[in-house]
């Protein structure tokens, strides 16, 4: 015979206690992992766009986020790989304020259009300090190193994103088309930073239109 059943429910009740318990830590240590990462790439991300990644040291990410050298190091290997995992979440929201800014336009035209009327606002706004992946290129002269190739990248999927647009203009070369359109881009960024002037960005719209005419094919 096995135990009376009132000896049971009391082994059933503390096996299910166990388990609630030990999901509930498992939920409170994936979170504080999870706001522990966040919080550090965070503030790598603009330690580095404002001072650049050579001059934000580890003791700068210490004493900006509270967070100890030695938990750091449970989360990246080093200070490259906190770095790089930074710019890789920069890409993806800047990525998506980029695209969803410039889709605003009615037509493949007045996307890219658009494209620099979002670029005058990002330069006019008090956070601006040039393209962080263009920045980044200057600090690090390894084109092997994941920075180099996180940069490199994001300016891809910068080029990839022009170029579905111009895919859909009625033009004679839309892959040069994007590449112009690119350089435009590049070289509104860096003037902007270079000479505090957001209206750049008027002025490569405007070439920018220019280009799309000329690449018009004619009927």
């Amino acid at each position: 015979m096995g135990p009376p059943i009132d000896d049971v429910f009391p082994i059933i009740d503390n096996k299910l206690d166990l388990v609630e318990r030990s999901f509930y830590h498992y939920r409170m240590n994936t979170k504080n992992t999870y706001e522990i990462r966040n919080k550090l790439l965070a503030v790598t991300e603009s330690l580095i766009y404002q001072y650049g990644i050579h001059a934000t040291g580890m003791e700068q990410i210490v004493k900006e986020t509270g967070i100890s050298r030695k938990t750091i190091y449970r989360y990246f290997s080093n200070k490259d790989d906190l770095c790089a995992q930074a710019l890789l979440s920069r890409d993806e929201r800047w990525m998506k304020w980029f695209t969803d800014s410039s889709l605003k336009g009615e037509n493949p035209e007045a996307c890219i259009l658009e494209m620099f009327h979002a670029l005058k606002s990002w330069f006019m706004s008090g956070e601006f300090r040039g393209c962080a992946f263009i920045n980044a290129t200057g600090e690090i002269s390894d084109p092997t190193h994941p920075i180099r190739i996180i940069a490199k990248e994001h300016q891809q999927k910068i080029f990839s994103f022009i170029q579905q647009l111009t895919e859909k203009l009625d033009v004679n070369k839309p892959l040069e088309l994007a590449r112009q359109l690119l350089v435009l881009i590049d070289g509104a960024i860096t003037a902007a930073m270079m000479m505090n002037a957001p209206s750049v960005a008027d002025d490569a719209k405007e070439a920018a239109r220019l280009l799309i005419n000329n690449s018009l094919i004619q009927r």
